[in-house]
């Protein structure tokens, strides 16, 4: 193959934009036009109401229940749902009433990770079929449960590892694997940027939230802003922080570039020392990852953000024996090695959110498992999980696939599973 130069890149821009739209209308279009797939949400905050917008904007489905802890949320994403779709949807607190509605044949979990897992499961128990946010699971344990579980249910099962419908990144995943940049020796991921922080002194939660319910099988952690809506995310007990967040989309795209499995062995060093006593997860932090394929290297800072270079504070390098390529989401570029080799740069735009939620609809009509399993999904979950495992440990842990554990450092062990609160029981019994 060719080396290709800037026409043919932009006519594979031209042609991958052609394909996705068509992606879409035929989410959009397809026969018959009705009925309408019903579907529910659970978890109503920022993102889910971003994916319900998505399913809506596809066509051809009626978002019949929504749930929530958060009365506010509910009353005001019913009010917006209903002005998007003509009909207003019945809202519910606790998920299982959700989940139990006559007629409901699919739904989108948006909740905290610490919930998806017994959510995730009892959906598939009521035949539905899910979409459900990244990451998959909050502890690897519940990621392995969740995998059986969709295996057993024959369910369509989609997650949202967006960045997967990314034109930059497919085009870039193709060119190489191609072999022109020739063999990947390293790859770097990065996404700097400056966090929003609240106020993280305890005290009473909003009359409209259950606090109590919202923690669910997590520990009861005393209420504040930080650790509430949005702000989760940095939270150690809910979100994990930022590699876990918002850097497992990058990593996810690594590994389905390099067509990777899970690392051999894992490390990582940071810590607090900047957002100390405002968040519960590093501000900074360098992973590594010893995958068989190569060596990736992921890095963060969460403060301060303003880089020299701000077009490659968010993407991967892979560094060829020949090129280096950078990908981000909407771009991608080629640095031949050499002096004044030609530098070319490609952009590649598309709504990689709607294009995710449109590839799920269309494989709930087709009866066809969109492009990333489930199992997929616990890998790159389950990657990002052992790196923070590494930091609490301060240990280079290594993964045996065969046994699922991690041999010879039992402290590291133990925290492939948390302990749930009571009432609720961990759905991994192994």
């Amino acid at each position: 193959m060719n080396t290709l130069n800037r026409r043919t890149f932009l006519g594979t821009a031209t042609t991958a934009t052609l394909l996705a739209q068509a992606l879409v209308t035929q989410a959009a279009d397809s026969t018959p036009p009705t009925p309408k797939l019903k579907m529910g949400l659970i978890g109503c905050g920022w993102y889910g109401m971003v994916d319900v917008k998505a399913a809506c904007k596809c066509g051809g489905v009626e978002i019949i229940g929504l749930c929530d802890v958060d009365s506010e949320h509910l009353e005001k994403s019913a009010a917006e749902v209903e002005k998007i779709q003509g009909q207003r949807p019945r809202t519910f607190k606790r998920h299982e009433e959700l989940l139990a509605m006559p007629g409901l044949q699919a739904v989108i979990i948006a909740t905290p990770p610490h919930w998806h897992a017994l959510q995730f499961i009892a959906a598939l128990e009521h035949k539905l079929d899910v979409y459900c946010e990244k990451p998959l699971a909050y502890d690897v344990r519940e990621g392995q449960a969740m995998v059986a579980a969709a295996n057993k249910s024959g369910r369509i099962i989609q997650i949202g590892f967006q960045r997967r419908q990314s034109l930059a990144i497919q085009q870039a995943r193709q060119y190489l694997q191609s072999g022109q940049a020739g063999r990947i020796i390293n790859a770097e991921a990065q996404i700097h940027y400056t966090a929003g922080v609240k106020d993280a002194t305890p005290q009473k939660p909003p009359t409209t939230l259950d606090w109590d319910l919202w923690c669910g099988p997590g520990p009861l952690l005393p209420y504040s802003p930080q650790i509430g809506h949005m702000n989760w995310r940095l939270e150690k007990e809910s979100g994990h922080g930022h590699l876990v967040d918002w850097g497992i989309h990058l990593i996810d795209a690594t590994r389905w570039i390099l067509g990777a499995q899970m690392p051999r062995t894992v490390s990582a060093m940071g810590g607090l020392y900047y957002l100390q006593g405002k968040i519960t997860t590093p501000d900074i932090l360098t992973a590594h990852f010893e995958f068989e394929q190569c060596p990736v290297t992921w890095r963060h800072r969460i403060w301060g953000a303003e880089e020299y270079q701000p077009e490659v504070s968010n993407g991967i390098f892979f560094y060829g024996e020949k090129e280096t390529v950078f990908v981000t989401d909407n771009k991608w570029v080629v640095i031949p090695r050499g002096k004044g080799k030609e530098r070319r740069e490609m952009e590649a735009k598309a709504d990689a959110g709607v294009l995710h939620m449109a590839e799920f609809l269309q494989a709930v009509r087709k009866r066809q498992q969109p492009g990333c399993s489930t199992l997929d999904a616990f890998h790159s979950t389950a990657t990002v999980k052992l790196a923070m495992i590494a930091l609490e440990t301060g240990s280079r842990i290594q993964w045996d696939a065969q046994t699922m554990s991690i041999p010879g450092n039992p402290a590291a062990n133990q925290l492939l599973k948390r302990a749930y609160r009571a009432p609720h029981q961990h759905p991994w019994k192994g």
